[in-house]
């Protein structure tokens, strides 16, 4: 098995080596073979450079939109399993050999790990426990972290390019219509936890971060680039 790991990174040179850190302890600890791909959304700063020090591929993407930027690092993987990982999140050495043992299962096509938000804020906190919970049981995963078969990946092209926000979600549940055949499934892995920067949560007016985060909200806009620029273009560094 070989399992292509695409990091999306936008100006991230300051987050973007304790991802590639612990990205490497876990490389080191899983079992199987992994080629490491990091897709440069047209970064202004050192992000190229920080991914070849960790022997990363660096993939370009010249057009904003984080469906596209994954889109992008999957068309030149050459794994049989694709895992995609935001460039600000941590994952813990064992994430890599968890997801191999996963995949180990034909019948298994997919899923993800717990993502865990830790914001200074405490309402913050409590209001994404709450979504975490809940996206749990309505079978949703974040784009913190995914994984898939490439396969799989193929036949569902991707993640779809009209979307600016959500794109994630979508995904996934397209990803689950896949499971029919009898036994077929998406794996969540309860006991590896991943956990993105808080940057986003820490420096944004809780208002607007109870707004951004609120499927009533995001629904209309979805597809609409301008209205996530403050979000992904230009979020705190």
């Amino acid at each position: 098995m070989l399992i292509g790991v695409v990091i999306p990174a936008f100006n991230e040179e300051l987050c973007l080596p304790a991802t590639l850190s612990s990205l490497r302890d876990a490389i080191s600890a899983c079992r199987c073979s992994v080629e490491l791909i990091v897709v440069d959304n047209e970064s202004a700063d050192h992000t190229r450079e920080v991914a070849r020090s960790f022997a990363a591929t660096v993939v370009y993407e010249v057009v904003h939109n984080i469906s596209r930027v994954r889109n992008a690092g999957a068309s030149v993987a050459r794994g049989d399993v694709l895992a995609f990982v935001d460039a600000d999140t941590i994952v813990p050495p064992y994430f890599l050999d968890r997801v191999a043992e996963a995949m180990g299962d034909t019948a298994c096509i997919g899923g993800s790990p717990d993502i865990v938000h830790m914001p200074a804020s405490k309402l913050l906190r409590a209001y994404l426990r709450a979504w975490r919970w809940l996206g749990i049981r309505l079978g949703m995963a974040q784009g913190a972290a995914q994984f898939c078969r490439k396969s799989a990946f193929d036949i569902l092209k991707g993640y779809d390019e009209s979307y600016f926000m959500g794109e994630d979600v979508d995904f996934y549940w397209r990803l689950r219509k896949l499971c029919t055949k009898p036994g077929g499934y998406l794996s969540f892995l309860d006991d590896v936890k991943v956990v993105p920067s808080p940057r986003r949560f820490d420096h944004t007016p809780t208002w607007r971060t109870l707004m951004w985060t609120n499927p009533v909200f995001i629904a209309p806009f979805r597809k609409r680039g301008s209205a996530w620029t403050a979000w992904y273009v230009k979020p705190p560094r």
